[in-house]
């Protein structure tokens, strides 16, 4: 159903309450589509989920998911997710930060035909060496990692199809990942600037400890992009190398110690050559293990290997004229 689903993660954030509804309100009664504001309270301390039922008495727009307790931004955005009913999906802060007002200039933009539009966070209104000096590293190391190149992964404003943010899985802090877990579907992407204010009320929930998580959960989602359909080729080109390697150091002193007669005792060389053939067969192990996991991931939950963006099918004139089927990896019947 077209409309426009907005998804809030809000934690301690009573003073933005009233005024974010009302900026959003006023932002999406203009656009002339069904909407509605999806405030996902992650185990708020400060009386927040109380705000929003206040803020929300009389306002069918809104709908108030509360957690038992805190569980991270990147599930609370997975949980709006999962109970978006529109078209579009749009996941932004709930500090005000964001600025609704950009939602109909991305909106515009997916209609062109992507699948997912980030915003950019061009002028940002953050402390430059705390804030924004790490984002940018980060910003370049997503983007090399991934293949995905964005100027702002850790906007939360983005605009999302339906069928796109319902196949993505997100766990830890995968959040900042979207883009990039939506082009292994083969998602159309684009990146407008967005406006960025400055936080008024409420302080940041972001720390030098989310770094270090952001940085992990990048190796899982290298894995993932990359491997999680082929984890051989991971473990079996370390497996092939290491392994290689060991062979070529223990042939090489065989034949120093058959045809030169050098002895073999005492010599570290000898020792990395076993050590790396040893783990060369752990790897191409560890390799054949994945491989099995892998298949009864894929197989006992009937997980498709593939994303079908639309099937159009072209009849004679004289029976029907040609239909198209909406995105997504299930399609109805044609008849």
């Amino acid at each position: 159903m077209r409309g426009i689903s907005v998804v809030v993660p809000v934690y301690n954030e009573i003073e933005n309450i009233s005024l974010c509804v009302k900026e959003l309100d006023e932002v999406l009664r203009g656009l002339d589509e069904p909407y509605e504001l999806i405030f996902v309270d992650d185990g708020s301390t400060d009386g927040t989920p109380g705000k929003v039922a206040e803020v929300a008495e009389g306002n069918p727009h809104v709908v108030l998911i509360e957690f038992r307790r805190n569980f991270g931004q990147t599930a609370a955005m997975a949980a709006g997710f999962e109970h978006a009913r529109y078209e579009f999906i749009v996941p932004m802060d709930g500090d005000l930060q964001n600025d609704p007002r950009e939602i109909p200039k991305m909106i515009a933009k997916i209609d062109e035909g992507y699948d997912l539009v980030a915003g950019w966070r061009k002028d940002r209104q953050d402390r430059f060496l705390s804030r924004r000096l790490p984002s940018m590293f980060a910003n370049r190391l997503i983007s090399w990692a991934t293949g995905v190149s964005l100027h702002d992964y850790g906007c939360s404003l983005k605009v999302l199809r339906k069928d796109v943010a319902k196949s993505i899985r997100l766990y830890g802090e995968m959040h900042r990942f979207i883009p990039a877990l939506a082009a292994e579907f083969g998602a159309r992407i684009a990146e407008v600037p967005v406006n960025h204010r400055a936080r008024i009320h409420g302080t940041s929930k972001y720390g030098i400890s989310r770094t270090i998580r952001v940085v992990l959960d990048l190796l899982t989602v290298k894995f993932l992009l990359g491997y999680s359909k082929r984890p051989i080729h991971l473990f079996g080109s370390l497996g092939l190398l290491a392994g290689g390697s060991g062979f070529l150091i223990l042939a090489w002193m065989t034949v120093e110690k058959l045809f030169f007669q050098m002895p073999l005792a005492q010599r570290p060389l000898l020792l990395l050559g076993v050590l790396l053939l040893i783990l060369g067969v752990q790897f191409l192990v560890f390799g054949l293990l994945a491989e099995v996991l892998t298949r009864t991931y894929h197989e006992s939950q009937e997980k498709p290997i593939y994303n079908v963006r639309r099937i159009r099918r072209f009849l004679p004139e004289s029976d029907h004229p040609p239909r198209s089927f909406s995105r997504g990896g299930k399609v109805g019947s044609s008849s």
